[in-house]
């Protein structure tokens, strides 16, 4: 037995033998391959992580998908929160426009009186009687004042330290030394609504600013504005105060004055500065000044925190003059929209008062 079995051993040995540099060769090649893919495991973050093994690969890849779509969606979720819980705890105490219709023209603006110049008929009206701020609208009953009073409109006058404002600390680019005549301060005031040209027109007055502002509250209670006070000439203040009511009042009677039409309707002027020799261009507040479908006697902006955004004007609107007052519209464009609403509202009511008539 024993002679059998050492042969068939010597044999497998022999095999074993040979067959071990293979081994060792395949071995040594998985590693070298395993070595080599190693650094493929550290990807940038959500690419999926490499496997010497493809159905591995391929289920890493689908759970990494499934988180990512997971904290997509979560994500997603979040906002929507975010935005339902954000506007419903938004609240709106402005007035809402309501749509046009015979009896509402569907403005936004808090106090507003719609007048048909010619007949005094009150097309529309909401808190019209509500005494209200009225910013730089003041600077009508400004002109109104310096034009009564029958100054030279040639007369050349400075910006000084008195005109720079204090109270709202508001900038202009008319600088300290600025020399202009009273009529393009006049100009400026009107069609830019320039604080420091209001200023000097009032300090430039026979007896001082005091006096301009004692003339101002007469020149109104003359107009009928019982309801109406002021105590400067630029509107700066939320002092200076009127009702709708009396601010047609206000407009009707500014219309008038054939400056006050050409200045408040000006689109735009420019002077060469007296201080550093510059072209300064000034542009009207009210952009509808320069659109050819309205015809505009007088115009005039204004805006401070207390008043909102106000705008009156006196517009020729189906060959019927109308004056608009348009006091704490919501938003810096919507007075404009709102004179837009009104126009649109008189063309379309208007007309179809008279085709039924």
């Amino acid at each position: 037995m024993t002679k059998f079995l050492s042969p068939l051993c010597a044999l497998f040995t022999c095999v074993a033998l040979a067959a071990a540099p293979a081994f060792a060769e395949k071995n040594n090649s998985e590693k070298s391959k395993a070595v080599t893919k190693k650094p493929a495991t550290t990807i940038t973050v959500r690419n999926t992580k490499k496997n010497t093994s493809k159905q591995a690969n391929k289920t890493r890849s689908n759970k990494n998908n499934t988180k990512v779509a997971s904290k997509s969606k979560k994500s997603t979720d979040i906002k929507q929160q975010a935005i339902a819980s954000a506007r419903r705890d938004v609240q709106v105490s402005r007035v809402n426009a309501s749509p046009i219709n015979l009896a509402s023209p569907g403005v936004q603006s808090a106090a507003v009186m719609i007048l048909n110049q010619q007949t005094g008929e009150v097309m529309y009206e909401r808190n019209a009687d509500n005494v209200v701020p009225i910013a730089s609208i003041t600077k009508l009953m400004t002109a109104m004042v310096v034009l009564d009073a029958k100054l030279p409109l040639n007369e050349l006058i400075t910006i000084t330290h008195e005109d720079v404002d204090n109270l709202k600390n508001t900038s202009s680019r008319l600088a300290v030394g600025t020399t202009l005549t009273r009529g393009e301060m006049l100009l400026l005031a009107l069609m830019s609504s320039e604080n420091r040209a209001a200023s000097a027109l009032s300090h430039y007055y026979p007896g001082g600013r005091s006096a301009f502002i004692r003339k101002m509250n007469e020149k109104a209670l003359q107009l009928g504005m019982v309801n109406s006070h002021f105590f400067d000439s630029t509107g700066l203040t939320p002092q200076n105060v009127a009702t709708p009511r009396d601010l047609s009042l206000m407009v009707k009677a500014a219309q008038r004055y054939p400056e006050i039409h050409q200045f408040t309707t000006s689109s735009e002027y420019s002077f060469v500065s007296n201080l550093t020799g510059n072209v300064m261009a000034y542009r009207n507040t009210n952009p509808l000044v320069k659109d050819p479908d309205w015809n505009i006697g007088v115009s005039k902006t204004g805006f401070i925190n207390e008043a909102g955004r106000c705008i009156v004007m006196q517009a020729t609107i189906n060959n019927m003059p109308v004056v608009m007052v348009l006091m704490d519209s919501n938003g810096k464009q919507t007075r404009i929209g709102d004179a837009q609403r009104v126009r649109r509202w008189i063309e379309e009511t208007r007309s179809n008062t008279y085709r039924a008539g």
